[in-house]
Order: C-alpha cells, then structure tokens, then sequence
C-alpha cells in the first residue's frame, strides 16, 4: 500500500536507451506502470516528430479494427474481451497482425459485397416472380359474369377498353408490370391518369411476402402493378413515369406459353441462387469466426505498440544520433524496479548494450503518488475530490478512515437504519469479485459500488451512534434497566386516583431517594423516550456534543499542521503560526469546552435549578463584564477569562506579522555565494534553466540559489493576512457550522418518528386476523418510504454535510492540496491498486 500517511518521495531521473532496444524497454516499462514520462519535444509538432509514421501505421491499423467491429456488430456477435493482457508485438509480428488483418478485411469487403449482390439478384427474380404469378391471373382468364372487374380505372369514367376484351385485342395491347413501393402508389396512380388520360388500365395487388427494401433495409410489403395500354406514345409516357417512381419494371410476356417457361425458369434461378447464398453465408460466417478470435487481442496489441511510439516521440536523441534520453518521474522505492525492467527489455530486444536509469537534481515540485488498496480508495477519492495533495504534505486520508463514518453516523445514529445500510454495503463487499457488479452500466450503482467500503463503516458507526442514541426506527430499546424507579416516586408522593386521573403526565424527581439510581450503562435512559421533555433533553445533549467534537476535530486538525511544518523544515511556523493558532483556538473555544464538563461534573440534579448559563458567561467574557444574575461556575473566573481573551487578541499579531517578518530578516541576512560551474547539454536544444542542468544546491535550497528570484514581501504579508483573517473568522464559523451534526440528528430522528407514528402504526390498529392482512400493504409501505426518504435521501444529506465538515472545517487548518497526481505510464488502469 505503500505510505499512506504521506505521499512517496519522487525523483526525476533519466532513462538512457539504446535505440535498438527502446521500443522492448518502453514496453516493458508499459506492462509494470512505474513511470511518468515528461515531453522533452514541447515545441515540435506532432507531425514532425520520429516516430510519426509508426504512429500512422498504428491508427490506420486501427481502422481496418474499426472497420472489422462493425461488421462484427452489423452480424450481431458481440467481441468477446480479451482473456489476457498480451504483449506489445514486435516489429516482426507487427507487420503479420497488419497484413492478416488487412487480409480479413478485404475477405470481408469481397464476401459482403458478393453477398449483398447475391441477395438483390435473388430480391429481384422473387419479385420478378411474383409479378407473372399476380399478372396472370388478370390476363389469362376473363371475368366471370356478374363478378366486379378486377382491373380499376383511374377516375370515375369509363375505361377505354374493358378487361374482358383483352383476349379478342392481345396483339395490339401491351403491359408494363413491377413493383413499386407502398408509400408512392396513391401519388403514382394519379399521375398515370392525369398524364395518359385513360387510355390505360391499371392494377394494383400487395405482393404474397414481405421484402427488404434495398434503400433502408427494412422489411416492407411491395406493391405489385399491372398497366395495359394502346399505344406507343402511352407506353414510352407510362415507363418514364414509373421511373420517375423509382419503380422496378420487369418484362411481361406476351402470350400464356412464354410465360409459363419463364416462371419455371425463375424457380430454377431462385433455387440456384438459394444454393449459393447460403454456402457464401457459410463462408462469411467462417471469416467473422476468424475476425472475432483474433480481433480483441490485435486491438490490445496495436494499442499497445502506439502508445509506446507516442512515449518515444516524447524523448529526445542524445547528440550521437545512438540513444534516445527520456525523462521520468519515479518513485524513488521503484527504481530498482525500473532498472530490471530496462536490463530485461534489452535482453529482450538482443542488444548487447544495457539501457539504465540515473537520478538527476530539480527545483521543480514533483507529482504526489499515494497508493491506495480496495479499502483505502474510496476515502482517498473524497479527499482528491477537493484536491490533490501537494507533494510529500499530510495526507487527511487516513484520519477520514474514522472521522467521516463518525461524523456521519452523529447526524444518521439509529441501530434499524444504520443495520440496513451495513447489510447493504457488506452484500457488496462478499460479492465484489462478482463481473456481473463490476461491469455495471449505472453511474450512480458503480458510484455505490466503489465506496462500498465507505458505505460499510458509516453503517457500523451509525449503529454505534444509534444505541447511543437509544433509537432503532425511533423507538427506544430496553437493553438494560432503566435507572428511573417510577414506583419510588408513587410512594413517596402518595398519588390518589383523583390526582392520577386530573394529571396525564407525571414528574418524577431524582432528588428524592430511590427513584434515580444512576447513570444508565449505555446510551440514552429508554424512559427519556417516554418523557414529555424527551425533545428538551436531546437537544441540549446534541448541540453541547455538537460543540465539543467540532473543536476537538478543528484542534487535530491544527495539531496534524505540525507535521508538515517539520518535515518541510519550517521550525519557525512551529512557533509564529501553530503556537498563535492553538493559543487563539483553545483560549476562547477550548476554554468553552472546558466550561461544559466543568458544569456538567460539579452540578447535579439537587441543585441543578442554579446552574448558571454557559452561554451567558461566555458572551459576557468577551465583553469584559460579569452578569450578578448568572452565578459563576467558579471562583475567580472573571480574572480567568479576562486573560484568556487577552492571550486570543494578542496571538493575532504574532499570527500576522510573524512568518512575514521572518522571511523578511532571512532574506537580508548575508548569503555564501555558490560556484556553479560549467555543464554540458546532454539533450538536444536543451537550454538552461531546464531540471537536466539543475544544481544540488539549488534543489536543497528550494531553488532559492543566488540567481533566484527575490521573496515579494507585500506578497507574502498579503498571503498571510488573508490566512490570518480566514482562521479567526473561521474558528467562529466553523464552530457554529458544526452544529449542523444537532440539526441532522434531530431532523432524522423526527423523519423517522413522523413514518413510524403516520404509517407503521396504523397497521397495530386491529389485533385480529384482518390486522394481520391490513399490516402487509402498511409494513411494505413503512419499508418502501425508510429506504426511500430516511435511507437514500437523508443519508445523501448527511453524507454531504460530512463531506463539507471535512472539506472546509477540518482540512483547511492543514492541507493545502495544490499538488498534482503522478500518472504512470501503464497498459493496466490500475496499476496503482
């Protein structure tokens, strides 16, 4: 898992390889994702580079892929994904994936171009086909007498020849048959009569089948014309027509002989054809079985090989023209790794020359990589959500493991709630390794899926915080005996039924003997729930915790400040800024704390009736004044928190002017001037001023060397009175914000009492077998609107309101979050987990 606490120290090295063996150790590199490779060629454009016609060799690849996918897809067969993970190919082998592929692809175009051929010729002769069967029923026999003539005139006049003449007038009518589609035949129809003016006779018929329309490919139901006419003119005006129709005209035999041997000529072509199509389905069926086994691992492999020549494009040729130098950012723990890799990419590539890796000094801030493991990626996510840690600075992500169920489970405690979401989460946990939840297509699932782990603990916490609470579906559970005796009370006060019946609620007072017995072991007394006062109490409970953990929590927050500032070597913040902070923070809100056990300890329930005020006395402590009202809580606490207030005001000073002010007299102090030396470009067009040519000094010192760039003081002074604003302010806010854990608490814990007082107890109305029956639909209701509005909505709610506690009040005393991620160059996306 590597360090969590703390991102990984990361260096920038160089890689030296020799161009022979590049290509194997760039590879290599790819499958174990240990580096993040730098462009070295900035200004040189993509098209000018080495290796560009390597690049589009591998795109156009891509395009035959391209190409075979989708006739996979148009065949309905799904590419299966690939098995394993295969190598990068080699020079060798890239060129046979190129040349098979390109093979297959041109089989491809070949069969379904022969295919499709084959399809219309055989659409073509059905149709042809059908068009004799349906035209010799209209020519070959007269109507019967008294039966409505088949044919039909284009308007409402008479036809210039009747259907039953056409016997005794065959050699001077002629037809013109097809097939034409049914959306054009109204519209055709018309403008047969309005430009023949009926000198023709027109039939229409639905073709027996359907048919593919060879313009979109759908199935439709073509419609069949037979048009009989006299006359030249009108034969050369009707075929225009049809063509203008985009209709298919088909000869139409003249007498009964020819067309009987055409039809029979038609079945054998049709049979014929069917013979052939099926053995060129067969065939193409064989290529897309080939296309299928091989395509995934070729997509795989030419992806591969493309992004290893987009990574050489980014090196840069030594001024030998013989090896290629890459710059790298690597974590310092891997380098070993790095350099087996590069040792076994050259035994690989057969060169006798060993590539190597060597560590060079930077100025610049390095990216921050923090592994992460199954159980540690969702709250690391939460953390990057606001941003990337900055390079070797405290990570909030370990602290969240515990503080953002807890927090979460304050504003969310019940055992019934709190059980069903840890139910949930651990369904998922088992069956994490299921494909079925992995490959999910919902966001939203795959976003409860990933921080499964998450959802696990806020369950669990929220349980704890439930039996604190003492509420599981709002109702109170007995687990242990109450610490409230009522029966002592009606001994003592000697309660008559007059007074039982004028008197619904009772009191019951702990002062007298044997009705409170102490405190309750765990959680809430459930008697509290039965207690008219029940809200009352809660209240007070909830908003003093809420106070309490939220100071505490900003407190750690600044204590985790200290970390950074000894491990960046910033001693001085120790004293002009964590000390000011701790002194500004705990003399006005520890000290607030302090009152509220103070008070809770030393006050009882005998002379709880003279408690003084918290809030009085603190509001009072910033005014200077005491009130004669409000007793103190202790002797001497004027002086007390007169002083304390004086230790706030004057830790803002040393807050504002401290770190400026030191900077200020450490950069007039005399500085020891540094030889730098001369050095040689290793790189092509390399300038100086580049991290190649960087000096040790200048990296211990920060890049402050003698030729860096003076401190701005207005700056500085700017930067940290916007800081010294923001934390005073802040600690005000922020410890009102807080109380947002009183708010969702109570909010759900009146949610859940409304459900179960509004529906579930409807359904205990009747204790008969009718009530039995009545509390299925009311319990199915009762768990529908749980999951729905005190599950998922309430849950979303406090869930954000842990995300903003986290984010605002407690990462801002520390984390910075200005870095960025170190990106490894790696065939596998999580190389990292």
């Amino acid at each position: 898992m590597g360090s969590l606490f703390r991102s990984e120290e990361v260096c920038l090295a160089q890689l030296f390889l020799q161009s022979a063996s590049a290509y194997s150790c760039i590879s290599e590199l790819g499958e174990r994702g240990l580096l993040e490779f730098r462009d070295l060629n900035p200004k040189v454009s993509p098209f000018q580079r080495r290796f560009v016609g390597e690049v589009r060799r591998c795109e156009e690849m891509e395009k035959t892929f391209t190409f075979l996918q989708q006739e996979l897809r148009g065949a309905g067969r799904v590419p299966a994904p690939c098995p394993e993970s295969p190598r990068a190919p080699v020079a060798r082998e890239a060129l046979r994936v190129q040349e098979q592929s390109e093979q297959l692809a041109q089989e491809l175009r070949e069969v379904t171009r022969n295919r499709a051929s084959l399809r219309g010729r055989l659409r073509d002769l059905r149709q042809y086909l059908h068009v004799l069967r349906e035209g010799q029923r209209f020519t070959s026999l007269p109507a019967p007498l008294g039966s409505p003539p088949r044919p039909r005139a284009l308007s409402e006049r008479e036809p210039i020849l009747d259907p039953s003449l056409h016997q005794h007038l065959e050699r001077k009518i002629s037809f013109v048959t097809g097939v034409i589609h049914p959306w054009r035949v109204t519209a055709f129809e018309r403008l047969l009569w309005r430009a023949c003016r009926g000198y023709l006779v027109a039939s229409f018929v639905e073709m027996p089948e359907p048919m593919e329309d060879p313009a979109s490919g759908e199935s439709i139901t073509w419609v069949i014309f037979l048009i009989s006419y006299w006359g030249e003119q009108i034969g050369q005006k009707i075929r225009k027509i049809s063509d203008c129709f985009h209709c298919q005209v088909y000869p139409y035999p003249e007498t009964e002989a020819s067309r009987t041997d055409t039809i029979t000529g038609l079945n054998g072509q049709i049979q014929d054809l069917s013979v052939v199509l099926e053995e060129t389905e067969q065939y193409l069926a064989q290529v897309l079985d080939k296309v299928a086994l091989a395509l995934p691992t070729w997509r795989v492999q030419v992806q591969k090989m493309k992004a290893i020549y987009l990574v050489l494009n980014q090196c840069s040729f030594d001024v030998t023209e013989k090896c290629l130098i890459a710059e790298v950012w690597c974590p310092v723990r891997d380098l070993t790794q790095v350099q087996d890799a590069l040792r076994q990419g050259s035994y690989q590539s057969g060169s006798s020359v060993e590539c190597f890796v060597q560590r060079i000094p930077t100025s610049e801030s390095p990216p921050t990589l923090i592994r992460t493991n199954k159980f540690t990626a969702g709250f690391q996510s939460i953390v990057d959500a606001y941003g990337v840690a900055s390079y070797q600075e405290v990570n909030p992500a370990p602290y969240a493991i515990i503080t953002f169920p807890f927090i979460f489970a304050i504003m969310f405690g019940d055992v019934g709630h709190g059980l069903l979401m840890f139910l949930f989460a651990l369904w998922m946990v088992l069956c994490e390794d299921s494909p079925r939840l992995r490959q999910g297509t919902n966001e939203i699932w795959l976003m409860f899926f990933e921080g499964r782990y998450l959802i696990l603990l806020m369950g669990a916490f929220s349980v704890y915080t439930g039996f604190i609470y003492n509420e599981c579906f709002s109702k109170a559970t007995a687990i242990f005996p109450s610490a409230w005796s009522v029966a002592a009370m009606a001994n003592h006060s000697s309660w008559s039924s007059a007074y039982l019946a004028t008197h619904p609620s009772l009191t019951l007072d702990p002062n007298v003997t044997g009705v409170f017995r102490g405190p309750y072991p765990f959680g809430i007394d459930p008697i509290w729930s039965l207690a008219t006062n029940h809200l009352n109490f809660l209240n007070s409970f909830k908003m003093k915790m809420s106070v309490v953990l939220g100071i505490v929590h900003m407190g750690f927050g600044v204590v985790l400040g200290v970390f950074n500032h000894v491990h960046f070597k910033q001693r001085h913040r120790l004293v002009l800024e964590f000390l000011p902070e701790m002194i500004f923070l705990l003399a006005l809100f520890g000290y607030l704390v302090f009152l509220i056990f103070y008070k809770w300890i030393k006050y009882s329930a005998a002379d709880s009736r003279v408690a003084p005020s918290i809030l009085i006395h603190f509001i009072d402590m910033f005014l200077f004044t005491s009130n004669a009202e409000n007793l103190p809580l202790y002797p001497g606490q004027v002086p007390v928190q007169t002083v304390l207030v004086v230790l706030a005001l004057a830790s803002v000073p040393v807050l504002l002017l401290g770190t400026p002010l030191y900077q200020w007299c450490r950069q007039r102090a005399p500085r020891t001037p540094v030889s730098t030396g001369e050095q040689e470009p290793l790189l092509e067009g390399q300038g100086a001023g580049n991290s190649v040519n960087a000096i040790k000094e200048d990296v211990e010192s920060g890049g402050h060397g003698p030729d860096a760039k003076h401190l701005d003081f207005a700056e500085i002074f700017m930067h940290q009175a916007i800081h010294t604003i923001e934390y005073c302010l802040g600690c005000v806010s922020n410890t009102a914000s807080y109380l947002r854990l009183w708010a969702l608490s109570l909010a759900h814990a009146q949610l859940s009492e409304v459900l179960w007082t509004m529906v579930m107890r409807n359904g205990f109305v009747r204790l008969s077998y009718v009530g039995g029956v009545v509390l299925v639909p009311v319990f199915a209701a009762f768990a529908v609107l749980t999951v729905a509005i005190l599950l998922v909505m309430e849950g979303l709610s406090a869930f954000l309101h842990a995300l903003r506690l986290h984010w605002v009040e407690f990462q801002n005393k520390f984390y910075v979050g200005a870095g960025y991620k170190l990106c490894p160059f790696a065939f596998a996306p999580d190389t990292w987990e």
